[in-house]
C-alpha cells in the first residue's frame, strides 16, 4: 500500500493555496490526478519524488517511509525507488540514447534490464541518437524507459503526452500501459485529457484547489471530469 499525506503552503495561479492531500494507492493500480491548472498536481507528483519538501506529511510505500515531518525522515530523490517522466523529456542532449539509459543503472546493476526496455519500447534502432535527432514521441518512449530502468515501485507521469498529436498520443498509451502492466507498476499520471483518464485509468483523484475532491474509478468521477 501507498500511503500519502502531505500538506504545503503554495503559491497558486489564484493567490496562496493549501496543498492538502490525504489518499491511499493499491499497488498495482493506475492512476490519474485530473484537475485545472494550479489544482496541486504537479507539486504532489514533486513532493512524492523528492524533488520538493512539504511543510507537513507522510509518504509511505509498502511500509518504506520515505517522508515524516514528526519524525525527521526525509529520503533524497536517488533514495526513492521512484522514477519520474517529466513533460519535456529531460534527456540529457549530449549522451546518446542508450548512453541516456545506462546513465540511470545503479551502481553494480546488470545491464540486461537496458536489453529489456529497448525490446518494449521499440527503441533498439535509436541507440546510438542523440535525443535532438529524434521525433517528440520517440524521445517520450526513451524517457519513459529511462524511468524504468532501476524498477521503481512507483511512476510518477507528468502530463508526458500533452505535446504529442493525437495518433503519437495514442501509441505512447499502449506503450505506457505495457510497461505498467509488464513492470507489475503502481503509475499516478497528470492528464487534462478526459478520453485519456477514461482510457488508461483504475482510480482517478480529481484535485481542485488543493484538495482531492472525488477519488474513485473513472465511471464514478466521471461527473467531476467533464
Amino acid at each position: 500500500m501507498i500511503e500519502i499525506f502531505l500538506q504545503k503552503k503554495l503559491n497558486a495561479s489564484s493567490g496562496k493555496m493549501l496543498l492538502d492531500i490525504k489518499t491511499d494507492i493499491e499497488p498495482g493500480k493506475f492512476v490519474t490526478l485530473y484537475g485545472k491548472s494550479g489544482a496541486g498536481k504537479t507539486s504532489t507528483l514533486r513532493i512524492l519524488a523528492g524533488l520538493l519538501k512539504p511543510d507537513f506529511g507522510k509518504i509511505s510505500i509498502h511500509g518504506n517511509v520515505l517522508l515524516d515531518s514528526t519524525q525527521r525522515i526525509y529520503l533524497p530523490p536517488q533514495k526513492r525507488k521512484i522514477g519520474f517522466v517529466f513533460q519535456d523529456y529531460a534527456l540529457f542532449p549530449n549522451m546518446t540514447i542508450f548512453e541516456n539509459l545506462s546513465f540511470a543503472l545503479h551502481k553494480n546493476q546488470s545491464k540486461k534490464i537496458l536489453d529489456e526496455l529497448v525490446e518494449i519500447m521499440e527503441i533498439g534502432d535509436l541507440k546510438n541518437q542523440k535525443p535532438y535527432r529524434l521525433s517528440g514521441g520517440q524521445q517520450q518512449r526513451v524517457a519513459v524507459a529511462r524511468a524504468l530502468v532501476q524498477k521503481p515501485e512507483l511512476l510518477l507521469l507528468d502530463e508526458p503526452l500533452s505535446a504529442l498529436d493525437e495518433e503519437m498520443r495514442n501509441k505512447i498509451q499502449k506503450y505506457i500501459l505495457q510497461v505498467h502492466r509488464e513492470f507489475n507498476l503502481t503509475t499516478i499520471l497528470i492528464s487534462h485529457d478526459l478520453a485519456e483518464v477514461l482510457k488508461m485509468s483504475d482510480q482517478v483523484l480529481v484535485l481542485d484547489h488543493g484538495k482531492i475532491i472525488q477519488n474513485g474509478n473513472p465511471s464514478v468521477s466521471y461527473t467531476h471530469l467533464t
